[in-house]
């Protein structure tokens, strides 16, 4: 799914030197409107643990990440969090929650991938459960410093979600320049 540049040390201090000013406040404040204060959330691919900390203000949160070394660097930096192992798209965990969340994490998923996540996202959320997903927005997909790139349209995201989600919006919004990502809030059917 992500090849390796997640996988070694240097990568990940890359990332998140290249990833500090960056996070997902607004998109939270989205999730918030849906899902009530101090239900539980899994964050998939918590990374270096930016938007994590903000969901913790608000949320039960567990984050998760299917990088070793990020999640060395979630447990060293936030010892008293709660963190899994897990891989976007099988999910293996006896866990439920009531929300689930990542910010440009889904788009590192293969159309086949993606559809699987998305029906296990659904069997790990309790009745009602919302999820709230950000893409990468526009056509085709490519290989970025290794990792597979899934861009995606209101088309894309639909056909994938309304097997096992009514979509309760899919908006665009500006994360480097306008227009240029997607965030998609679904109910479980």
């Amino acid at each position: 799914m992500q090849g390796d540049y997640y996988k070694t040390k240097e990568s990940v201090e890359e990332y998140i030197q290249l990833a500090k000013d960056v996070n997902g406040k607004l998109l939270i404040e989205k999730l918030k409107q849906v899902v009530p204060s101090h239900s539980t959330i899994l964050e998939i691919g918590s990374g270096p643990g930016t938007d994590w900390k903000i969901l913790k203000q608000f949320y039960d949160v567990t984050g998760s990440d299917n990088s070793n070394e990020f999640l060395n660097h979630l447990v060293r930096n936030y010892p008293k969090g709660r963190f899994l192992e897990l891989d976007a798209t099988s999910l293996k965990t006896d866990m439920k929650f009531d929300g689930i969340y990542s910010n440009k994490v889904m788009h590192h998923l293969k159309g086949d991938e993606l559809i699987d996540s998305a029906k296990r996202q659904n069997e790990i959320l309790n009745s009602n459960g919302i999820i709230c997903h950000s893409f990468w927005k526009g056509e085709g997909s490519e290989v970025f410093k290794g990792l597979f790139v899934n861009y995606h349209n209101v088309t894309t995201l639909t056909e994938v979600y309304t097997k096992y989600f009514d979509i309760l919006s899919i908006e665009d919004y500006k994360e480097f320049d306008n227009n240029d990502s997607l965030l998609l809030i679904a109910r479980k059917k």
